[in-house]
């Protein structure tokens, strides 16, 4: 059966010429593009055949020369022979269709096509943002509509997908209620005890006057659920929830004790008792977020609970699209709720510059906003479908203020924010807002001021081409500007921060993705090597740079953050450049984000804690949420590290993730002894661990909406793992006994979630558009045998090959195959998730 799937991407239409004065040659209006995408895998190769088709649908002939389309795509190039539509890389994911020396014309009423080949593995991939340049007018961008054509036949890749969803859904088994923890993430110790305690808004609270800040929280919290807000009292003794200070295990520890006429919340500082708070939220039924009550019961029990890391982190990527300062907000009621404390807000990126910094205003006047401007002073150059005016999520940043109150918005739920300055590579927009700036003062006439925060060498010939394809990406640390630059940007930071109060311990610099090429055909690079003996070659100037940025950071009381490059260095191994552990930085408090264990360097992480690095555990087989759930072609998300469902982050194991990893990054099972040999984590390196982190990426996230749908359910696993004690199937060294303890723990926490947590995230903080699994199923003997992820979750099918609503048949038992069946689960509230279609 071939599955034709037909898409429009109404970009923009525009049929009106944007400056009258300007003769155009035809109008855009009357080109009809058409994308065609239709054999996967050609040729047995990675890549996808697509074919490109403009017709002319108006009455004016389209000349050959004049004019050029321009589009965003992970990297496509022309097949075969023909010279009829040529595409050529203008940088980045930026590229441009024009006509080739086969194309004479287009008549009216005529077509003319090419083939191309890109990677396309699924609906993210398709090529976006087209828009028109007429040469005569090269500074205006006409948006144009394509259409995508989708031809391929997946029939067998949503068949295979299904099965192993069935398959890993069926480990699921029926819970207890009373198996399931009583709030989530799992606490170290609980105890249910007798009786109940009713809260109304007739509750006192009362607080150590250490606690004000959290009374207050609370009272505001309950008043969510509640009719009426229980306020603060001095007397009271019955009826009443106490925050006590008290000593507990840890910093961020806690107990708490439900008895009937009295709460209790003990720590010994603010970060525990809100800690307990969170709990005390965790025990309302998951309803209460929907209608305010009068009275809401809690059964009575003991909880003794403290995390696991001292670092639980998620990473918010808002450089390469955008969220608003009102989504970030919710994102922190999300992370307080489930006990994170560390945000990672990756604010700049070779995209854009997310954040305003006094003093120098191209930051976000230009790097702020993605349009069409060859100079690419009024923005940076359209990636990501940003097309030739810009989006919502492809333009934006925060201003100081906005930032600010972020900040207190954070400090207040015991989060700290980690900014990150993504560095030397993944500048390009740092590096074309200086550039603007530049070319501003040198018009003025102030080349001293133009030249002070530069962030190249002017005269740099070296030729490269990053992971993204952009060739002007890099920040050159031979030019002396660029420290200055970074210092102007740290202390505009550390204002903020100190306005907000909020701590700041670190700024996270980057240090990802610097190609090869770099800095080679620099004469300020040359010079820097002939002035400092210390610096003995390109390769070195990786560490001449980030241990400029350590003693400048070291200087304000800051540590370095980083990628894991910033514990490695460029070495000649097997004859081949390849990038190593770095000694030399070991003892300097650096904290590594190891992202990296694909194959080859499945031990990275291990190797830096083993050698002294501070490491977060990032790994982008089990941690990173802008990954795919399945191969599914329908399914958003990017895919290059594997596929992340949420049973990815609930099975990953911190101090031995060779245990649980079954999966390379093509989704396929790794061979048994695939570990073999790889470096063990030793106590030292064990010590060295400070936490978990989990990036959501943006290049896909063009929306709230989207957003939401990468991070859950996927980050509760995430959640899970950072607070929750080592659970015991991680240590079992018995193969068998582990597997039945973790598919007992599997089905706790899918209950739970299914159950309670995503049903309280209907309506939490606005509610959250998570992603509804899709159904897994198989056939056995002509019978169809399906079930789903999550209980508490509906499955409803079909058989006439109509879309299944809320009303539709639910499936309780097999039923017989048929061409015809459509299956989608809904959640409790009736919304429903995608739908998937039986296959023989």
């Amino acid at each position: 059966m071939k599955n034709i799937k037909l898409l429009t991407l109404l970009l923009l239409i525009t049929a009106k010429p944007l400056l009258a004065q300007v003769q155009q040659p035809f109008d855009p209006s009357q080109l009809k593009i058409t994308w065609e995408i239709k054999e996967r895998n050609y040729k047995k190769g990675a890549q996808t055949l697509s074919t490109i088709t403009l017709v002319n649908t108006g009455t004016t002939t389209i000349p050959a020369k004049g004019w050029s389309i321009r589009l965003n795509d992970g990297g496509p190039h022309n097949a075969g022979n023909d010279k009829n539509i040529m595409i050529d890389r203008i940088n980045g994911d930026h590229f441009s269709l024009y006509a080739g020396k086969d194309f004479k014309q287009l008549a009216p009423g005529d077509s003319i096509t090419s083939d191309a080949l890109s990677t396309i593995k699924n609906i993210t991939d398709y090529p976006k943002g087209f828009y028109l340049v007429f040469d005569k007018d090269p500074n205006k961008g006409i948006p144009l509509s394509a259409t995508i054509k989708i031809s391929l036949n997946e029939d067998q890749i949503n068949k295979d997908v299904a099965a192993k969803i069935y398959t890993q859904n069926s480990i699921i088994t029926e819970v207890n209620e009373k198996e399931i923890p009583p709030v989530f993430p799992t606490p170290v110790n609980y105890k249910r005890t007798s009786g109940s305690f009713g809260i109304s808004g007739s509750v006192k609270i009362i607080n150590n006057p250490a606690f004000v800040a959290e009374a207050n929280y609370l009272s505001a919290e309950l008043g969510k659920v509640l009719v009426a807000s229980p306020t603060m009292s001095l007397t009271a003794t019955d009826n009443i929830i106490v925050l006590q200070k008290k000593p507990v295990s840890s910093a961020e520890g806690y107990e708490l004790r439900v008895q009937p006429g009295k709460i209790i919340i003990s720590a010994a500082t603010n970060a525990g008792i809100f800690y307990g708070i969170q709990s005390l939220k965790s025990l309302l039924p998951p309803n209460a977020w929907a209608a305010k009550q009068n009275f809401i019961v809690l059964p009575c029990m003991e909880i003794v609970d403290a995390p696991r890391f001292e670092h639980r982190a998620f990473m918010m990527d808002v450089a390469r699209n955008f969220q608003q300062k009102a989504e970030v907000l919710k994102l922190i009621d999300l992370l307080s709720l489930y006990k994170f404390n560390v945000l990672h807000m990756h604010l700049t990126d070779d995209e854009g510059w997310r954040i305003e910094i006094p003093g120098l205003p191209e930051l976000t006047q230009t790097g702020a906003k993605r349009v069409h401007d060859p100079t690419e002073v009024a923005g940076v150059l359209p990636s990501y479908g940003s097309g030739a005016t810009g989006t919502s999520a492809s333009n934006g940043f925060f201003t100081t203020q906005d930032y600010i109150e972020i900040l207190k918005y954070a400090t207040a739920r015991h989060i700290k924010i980690i900014p990150e300055i993504e560095t030397p590579g993944h500048a390009r927009a740092a590096i074309k807002s200086m550039n603007a700036r530049y070319e501003r003062l040198m018009k003025e006439g102030k080349k001293a001021e133009a030249e002070e925060y530069l962030l190249r060498d002017l005269n740099d010939k070296s030729e490269y081409r990053s992971v993204q394809g952009f060739s002007d990406n890099v920040i050159n640390p031979a030019v002396p500007s660029v420290y200055r630059f970074f210092e102007k940007v740290t202390d505009e930071l550390i204002a903020m921060y100190k306005t907000a109060g909020a701590p700041l311990q670190t700024i996270h610099f980057g240090g990802d993705e610097v190609p090869g090429g770099v800095w080679e055909k620099s004469p300020a690079v040359k010079e820097l090597i002939k002035q400092d003996t210390s610096v003995k070659n390109v390769d070195e100037i990786w560490h001449y740079y980030f241990a400029n940025i350590n003693a400048m950071l070291k200087s304000k009381g800051l540590y370095l953050s980083g990628w894991e490059e910033i514990g490695l260095k460029k070495a000649v191994v097997n004859n081949r450049k390849t990038m190593v552990l770095d000694p030399r930085f070991a003892g300097e408090n650096f904290h590594a984000d190891v992202w990296n264990n694909l194959a080859g360097n499945e031990d990275l992480a291990y190797k830096l804690a083993n050698a002294g690095y501070k490491v977060v555990l990032t790994n982008v087989t089990n941690m990173y949420l802008d990954l795919a759930y399945n191969q599914s072609f329908d399914e958003i998300g990017q895919y290059w590290g594997g596929f992340v469902d949420v049973n990815k982050p609930f099975s990953f194991i911190p101090y031995n993730f060779y245990k649980n990893q079954t999966e390379n990054e093509q989704g396929k099972s790794l061979p048994a002894g695939h570990f073999n040999g790889k470096v063990q984590l030793t106590e030292m390196g064990r010590s060295n661990i400070v936490g978990i982190q989990s990036p959501l990426w943006s290049e896909i996230i063009i929306s709230p909406e989207r957003f939401e749908y990468l991070l859950l359910p996927k980050v509760l696993g995430v959640a899970e793992r950072a607070w929750a004690p080592d659970p015991a199937w991680t240590t079992e060294a018995d193969t068998a006994k582990s597997t039945e303890l973790y598919n007992k723990a599997w089905s706790v926490f899918v209950t739970r979630i299914g159950k309670v947590e995503l049903p309280r995230l209907d309506k939490y903080a606005g509610g959250f558009n998570y992603r509804i699994p899709t159904a897994g199923f198989t056939s056995e003997n002509g019978q169809v045998k399906a079930n789903v992820q999550l209980p508490g979750f509906k499955l409803r099918y079909t058989t006439d090959g109509s879309e299944p609503t809320v009303n539709s048949k639910e499936f309780t038992g097999d039923i017989t195959d048929s061409e015809n069946i459509n299956f989608k689960v809904f959640n409790n509230a009736g919304r429903g998730g995608r739908t998937v279609k039986f296959i023989k």
